[in-house]
């Protein structure tokens, strides 16, 4: 096992199960890329120094899946979310609501989220995604859980409703927003994600802002199996992948790769109290 020491805020990877059919669900990207077995993509993530894990969900029932995913994986642990683009699926539905509400105090839960506003795509009607967002700032806020938040064209309307709830914690998950936005989110204190977006961007805006990340606000992750880093583009991404997206922003921000994975993983650690 690598020498360093590194944490994946942000994955997907108990949605491989869904491959078994036992849910009656498939995950493509995972099925196209023949990849069955959750643990073997563990224990690659832990032989580059990933040596823990967020499995994040997007809905009740993949909450669920992420929940039971990590009770049994030592390096594993799960954060609850309705993704934006679900919400109008459970907008008017308070059974489902109230089983995600449940979820906040299982075991290995150390966040909410992934939620959020998405006005890039609009896959649920905005005024769905704000009732549902404020119900899951509403879940942190009572179970004193940090949130992972997913901001797409939408910071302008984000910040009210977060402004608008006291004591809240988390992280920008993917960013890749400009240095304006960065001051925004260090004025509330937030965390920043930076995954393999980064080391394929032609956008200088957001290098200049991923350089201008405060060290001791900087959590790394993969978003796996989305968003492959470069110079693995075309496959699919895992966990192992947050040391490429490491080493990158050490050459991009000059700073020694095993301060950048001390300082990330410390930064994690402390985000989600493990």
């Amino acid at each position: 096992m690598s020498a360093l020491q590194f944490f994946d805020t942000h994955c997907h990877i108990h949605e491989i199960l869904k491959n078994a059919g036992g849910d009656g669900e498939t995950n493509s990207r995972w099925h196209k890329a023949d990849i069955t077995n959750p643990d073997d993509v563990i224990q690659n993530a832990i032989s580059e120094g990933v040596t823990r894990m967020v499995c994040v969900g997007t809905s009740v029932e993949d909450s669920e899946l992420a929940v039971d995913f990590v009770q049994e994986r030592a390096a594993t642990w799960a954060s609850i979310g309705i993704h934006p683009h679900e919400a109008k699926r459970y907008v008017e539905d308070t059974e489902a609501l109230q089983t995600f509400a449940d979820l906040a105090t299982k075991p290995k839960v150390v966040a909410v989220g992934e939620c959020g506003l998405d006005f890039y795509y609009t896959h649920s009607p905005r005024a769905d995604q704000i009732k549902i967002l404020e119900f899951q700032l509403d879940i942190a806020q009572k179970n004193d859980l940090p949130l992972i938040f997913h901001v797409r064209d939408a910071f302008d309307d984000f910040w009210p409703i977060f402004d608008n709830f006291q004591g809240l914690r988390g992280v920008i998950h993917s960013f890749t927003a400009n240095t304006p936005v960065l001051e925004q989110i260090m004025t509330r204190d937030l965390y920043v994600g930076l995954n393999g977006i980064m080391t394929f961007t032609k956008d200088g805006q957001q290098l200049e802002a991923a350089k201008a990340v405060p060290l001791d606000k900087l959590v790394l992750e993969t978003d796996a199996p989305f968003l492959t880093p470069v110079p693995f583009r075309g496959r699919i991404c895992v966990p192992k992948h947050v040391r490429v997206t490491a080493e990158f922003l050490s050459t991009l921000r000059q700073e020694p790769l095993a301060e950048l994975a001390r300082a990330s993983t410390a930064n994690a650690l402390t985000l989600f109290r493990i």
